[in-house]
């Protein structure tokens, strides 16, 4: 008769079936975006469940899926398998519109490489400043090449392989004429500094005679 009473309490606090308990830390793994430790997903659970066991066939039940059960350091979580992990990843195109001064700075690097600050300068007729150079490396549009043989050992600047890629050229010898690139608003209608306004053509041809110079082998 004494033991009617501890027989009755113990079935109180009976555990569900594995198999359910099993249910119960799959639901709270999707719900929860943190992973959770075994101590914290028991606490959740019904009296006497064994989170830890139920791991074990829940894991198993989810090998070679496309999430598994995964343990992160002390605790776990459900995650998306390793091998499929390039299925969440979203590439996206971000529109950056280069400043007038960037177009110039490149436009000039482009077609007189290698070339410094003080002959962008020269050409350009106004300083360059340090954030116009910065996009341009920033874009790996250009790159520092080799230090000029003059007094200060200046650095130049030349166009990438990215460069070349982004506009579908082979190499710089297919970059458009003067005429196309003002004709597309990437050069200004004026003469180098220091030479008096002639006909275009006279600028143009003086201009696309010297190119050839530039970018010998």
């Amino acid at each position: 008769m004494t033991e009617a009473p501890e027989e009755q309490e113990e079935s109180l606090f009976e555990a569900p079936p594995m198999a359910e308990q099993e249910r119960m830390v799959e639901a709270i793994l999707f719900a929860t975006a943190e992973p959770i430790t075994t101590r914290e997903l028991e606490a959740r659970m019904p009296h006497g469940c064994d989170a830890a066991e139920a791991l074990v066939y829940l894991r198993k039940r989810y090998e070679g899926r496309g999430v598994q059960v995964m343990k992160v350091g002390d605790a776990w979580a459900i995650r998306t398998a390793a091998d499929l992990g390039f299925l969440m990843q979203k590439e996206t195109v971000e529109t950056r519109k280069l400043s007038r001064a960037a177009i110039e700075t490149l436009a000039i690097i482009a077609y007189h490489q290698p070339v410094t600050r003080a002959e962008i300068e020269e050409i350009r007729g106004v300083s360059v400043s340090r954030g116009t150079v910065d996009q341009l490396l920033e874009l790996e549009w250009i790159r520092f090449g080799r230090r000029k043989m003059t007094p200060g050992r200046p650095v130049t600047f030349v166009v990438t392989q990215s460069f070349l890629d982004h506009f579908g050229l082979e190499n710089a010898r297919d970059l458009p004429g003067l005429k196309e690139l003002r004709a597309a608003g990437l050069l200004e209608n004026r003469p180098p500094p220091g030479t008096l306004p002639g006909p275009e053509t006279d600028v143009e041809d003086e201009s696309e005679e010297g190119q050839s110079e530039l970018f010998e082998d």
